[in-house]
């Protein structure tokens, strides 16, 4: 028998908008966050909406309030020094990662375009236990103890021995330090068959390669994958 918080019923919140002064728009926004409902689990289920509304709030009063200013001094400096103003981008956008064996996982790309030759994304996850509510973090993927960072990057360093000697453009010349250095604890997301950890840009690669993500299997790691208890 299927469990009643097997996944969740997602449905997308969106919010678009442009901020202008007079007839010149100063940033553009897109974003979006995910509303969930699960059946006769209503605690669960508004404090997960709770964590994703927080969120979203945060980004558009960030927007409204410091990136506008920011837009909003540079539009002036261009007025005052006839230059051209470039409009700035705010886009949240999320991804779902999986839904599924009474778990969600999700992670939000934060675009910001401020001028210049290209914008920067940011990426932060959230893990789920559909059945509490709780929010899954990586050490309980492992037993009491173990030295998960350790089993984690060690993973990720012969993965990128691997794509490195394929192209070796993708990464700095001293990427294994830099994996070990930069590895975030939150930066991961649960899949049906692997966990993904990933890298923001520039921590260990140039630009161009953007957000890098490591995908491994749960055995790989020693750790079962996600299921209902």
């Amino acid at each position: 028998m299927i469990p009643l918080n097997n996944k969740a019923e997602i449905v997308s919140q969106n919010i678009t908008k442009k901020f202008s002064n007079e007839a010149v728009v100063l940033i553009t926004l897109d974003m979006s966050y995910p509303e969930i409902k699960l059946k006769e689990n209503e605690v669960a289920q508004n404090r997960i909406n709770r964590h994703y509304q927080l969120f979203a709030k945060e980004f558009y009063t960030y927007v409204s309030t410091t990136l506008l200013k920011n837009a909003q001094q540079e539009y002036e400096d261009s007025i005052s020094n006839d230059f051209p103003f470039r409009p700035y981008d705010a886009v949240m956008k999320y991804t779902v990662t999986l839904n599924a064996s009474c778990h969600l996982s999700t992670y939000f790309d934060r675009y910001e375009y401020t001028g210049g030759a290209h914008g920067n994304t940011l990426r932060t996850s959230d893990n789920w236990d559909l059945q509490t509510g709780k929010y899954i973090e990586l050490k309980d993927l492992f037993k009491p103890g173990e030295d998960y960072k350790s089993i984690i990057t060690k993973q990720i360093i012969m993965l990128a021995e691997k794509e490195n000697a394929e192209n070796p453009y993708i990464y700095f010349d001293n990427y294994k330090e830099l994996i070990v250095q930069y590895f975030n604890e939150k930066s991961f997301n649960l899949n049906p068959k692997t966990l993904s950890v990933y890298y923001q840009q520039y921590d260990i690669g140039p630009y161009a390669s953007g957000i890098i993500v490591f995908e491994m299997p749960y055995a790989s790691l020693g750790i079962n994958k996600p299921r209902c208890c």
